[in-house]
């Protein structure tokens, strides 16, 4: 059974799994769909059908606007923003205000277990590769491969991160967390995790 709180606004045609919990002031717009056991927190907004993976969390004040897609474990930081318009305006060339049919949304896609931190904007459209660590205050304006780590405005990549989160370290040839002591490998600017033999 999902929760949710007095004052959040939950659309009746969203779809909350099993455990969820929303949080006060928070909106969810008609057709998203949040997975089992997720947390959008106090203020934050889940866009018209947009698509939230289980266990995943929204932190406070939040805007995750559509058609955003989050994969499983998906951390959202207080305050950041998934923008939806490549150009925008609020009115079009002749001076009318623009209604939602006068543009094309694109969306922000993120992997399982990658992490957005607090006030970081991901510019649309971009997608954030699984297990990644985006820095507080951050802005992605290009693709981000799996484990990376970014940092800056414009965002950019200064190392790895391990599933643990931690920047990883090199040690002969291969890039190891401190905190798991799992292995991964670098090849062509892309991280793969060694596999380990049974």
């Amino acid at each position: 059974m999902s929760f949710i709180a007095d004052g959040a606004d939950v659309s009746g045609q969203a779809t909350l799994g099993e455990g969820t919990k929303v949080w006060h002031l928070a909106q969810v717009r008609e057709q998203a769909v949040l997975g089992a056991n997720c947390i959008v927190g106090r203020g934050a907004y889940i866009g018209t059908g947009v698509k939230i993976g289980a266990n995943s969390k929204i932190q406070n004040y939040a805007l995750v606007y559509e058609p955003a897609t989050l994969g499983r474990g998906v951390f959202i930081g207080p305050a950041v923003v998934l923008t939806n318009d490549t150009y925008p305006r609020s009115v079009s060339p002749d001076g009318e205000l623009k209604s939602a049919h006068d543009w094309t949304p694109v969306g922000v896609t993120i992997g399982d277990g990658a992490s957005i931190g607090a006030r970081a904007v991901c510019v649309a459209p971009v997608s954030i590769g699984e297990w990644a660590t985006v820095a507080a205050g951050a802005v992605v304006t290009k693709d981000v491969p799996a484990y990376a780590l970014m940092v800056g405005v414009p965002a950019r990549r200064i190392g790895w991160v391990g599933k643990a989160g931690h920047p990883l370290r090199e040690e002969a040839g291969e890039w190891v967390c401190p905190a798991t002591g799992e292995r991964y490998v670098e090849s062509n600017s892309t991280l793969k995790p060694v596999e380990v033999e049974a």
